[in-house]
């Protein structure tokens, strides 16, 4: 294979990763998502979150509301250093801000939803719970470690009262929230209620066949590649989300100052696209027969149901905040994960499978120290990760790594190690740093260790003693910091 050759096969890969990643994962789980991240930015006052994460606040509270945060907030790798500055700055302790800094882009309903389906609903928990519980872990130590610098930062922003402030969340939110989460979960959600067909039309379109033969010269389907290909349908959703995009542009740029025309073609566009897309369409000879599914049903009522709460319940400026956020949502991360899913179909064709299967091929502690570092010095925005990880996966990278590499992404890139240290110090930033590495490496180990058939009681085992040498180790350096001050305060007090 000549240069020329080469070039063309990583452009069509790169294509074909790209189109694949439209028609099968934009959908019905990130348009969601996308939906569901504006409404937490736009209707859920931050003071309903931040108010409890101050240092005087109980550990019962501050902890869970600071890994809580992320998800609640919709904040992904790029925004949580702003937020993280501003709520450790205003008050918070450090143990809840670096439990918020490093749980909130992992549970990122956005990085949540776009990891189950793409990867595997099984990583996306694994990634949930595992990020809530060493990020917990992480902050917790941080806090026992700095516990003298973090009085004197309480006692400098008057005891945390920045996070005095009562902030409460309108019943007709809840309601919208949970009703957008079902949109993602009928969407998503494989069970037989939805994927099956409860009525069928045919539609006569003979060229179907001809189509679909060139889709699949122009997008190969190899599913040993992770290679998806492209359907018919897939296309026509394909030029829906285009039309989405135009709409939107004209319509939703400036929501924020009312409605008109465009911003109504661009909601039913979205609708369409959303009910198109759980319709099941197989090729026949004479035809596309189009099966009305579940999924099909489910959408339609959820659909309506969001559509009578926003236009009964809110108020027409609270509509237009979240449509404002969600648009803002998507001009921030949309363009990036194009790139990202182009980039990634074109290094497939550079990466030969057996050196990933070398690296990377089994669950061991040089495997997961390797796939975090490797998010320390090949940084990808929030969801741009995603597809990374997909192709790392689709060239052999065994799934416990993989962990490792979706935890520390958005954590230790080279610009949030240094934007952390300006924040808190250079010292506690590598110490952060260190610890993170540590917890991420823990994860994938014991992630992977339950992929390869280890019982959850074993794994379970691991982990506690893990912790209880932890904990020892933090006890055994407490005791010596008293030993030391002790004696300091003696004096002091003669």
């Amino acid at each position: 294979m000549n240069v020329l050759e080469y070039i063309v096969t990583m452009l069509q890969s790169g294509a074909g990763s790209l189109a694949s990643y439209l028609a099968a994962h934009v959908l019905l789980c990130l348009l969601p998502a996308f939906f569901i991240a504006g409404a937490m930015t736009a209707l859920i006052p931050k003071q309903a979150i931040t108010r409890y994460l101050g240092r005087d606040a109980s550990k019962w509270v501050s902890y869970p509301m600071a890994a809580l945060g992320g998800f609640v907030l919709a904040v992904c790798s790029c925004t949580i250093l702003p937020l993280f500055a501003g709520i450790y700055r205003k008050g918070a302790g450090l143990g809840p801000a670096i439990t918020f800094l490093f749980v909130g882009p992992a549970v990122n309903i956005l990085a949540v939803s776009y990891t189950g389906v793409a990867i595997g609903m099984d990583i996306a928990l694994a990634r949930i719970i595992l990020s809530a519980v060493f990020g917990v872990g992480i902050g917790l130590i941080m806090a026992f470690i700095y516990r003298r610098d973090d009085q004197t930062h309480n006692q400098q922003t008057s005891g945390g009262g920045a996070f005095a402030a009562k902030a409460s969340v309108k019943p007709s939110v809840l309601i919208l929230l949970l009703l957008l989460l079902a949109v993602l979960v009928v969407g998503t959600l494989g069970i037989d209620l939805f994927v099956n067909t409860y009525a069928e039309f045919n539609l006569p379109i003979s060229a179907a066949e001809g189509w679909q033969s060139t889709l699949d010269r122009l997008v190969p389907y190899d599913a040993s590649q992770g290679q998806e290909g492209v359907s018919v349908q897939g296309v026509v959703l394909i030029l829906l989300l285009a039309l989405i995009g135009v709409s939107a542009y004209f319509g939703l740029n400036q929501i924020d100052e009312g409605f008109n025309s465009w911003s109504w073609v661009a909601l039913g566009l979205i609708a369409l696209t959303l009910l198109v897309s759980a319709f099941r369409v197989i090729l026949e000879p004479n035809g596309l027969l189009v099966g009305v599914t579940g999924r099909f049903i489910g959408e339609v009522i959820v659909l309506a149901a969001v559509g009578l709460v926003a236009w009964k319940w809110l108020d027409a400026y609270e509509v237009q905040e979240w449509l404002w956020e969600m648009w803002r949502f998507v001009k921030q991360i949309f363009p990036l994960l194009i790139v990202g899913v182009f980039a990634a179909g074109m290094v497939r064709v550079l990466i030969p499978p057996s050196l990933i299967e070398a690296i990377a091929g089994r669950n061991t502690v040089w495997a997961n120290l390797i796939g975090v570092l490797f998010g320390v010095f090949m940084y990808f925005p929030t969801l741009v990760e995603v597809p990374i990880a997909n192709m790392f996966l689709g060239l052999g990278m065994h799934r416990g790594p993989l962990l490792a590499y979706l935890m520390a992404d958005p954590a230790l890139s080279v610009q949030s190690i240094l934007i952390t240290a300006k924040i808190i110090g250079n010292k506690k930033a590598w110490v952060y740093v260190a610890w993170v590495t540590l917890f991420s490496t823990l994860a994938g180990l014991i992630y992977g260790a339950w992929v390869d058939g280890t019982s959850l009681g074993l794994v379970a085992l691991y982990l506690l003693v893990v912790v209880v040498v932890l904990a020892a180790g933090l006890w055994f350096v407490g005791r010596l910091d008293r030993r030391r001050v002790e004696p300091v305060q003696a004096k002091t007090q003669l």
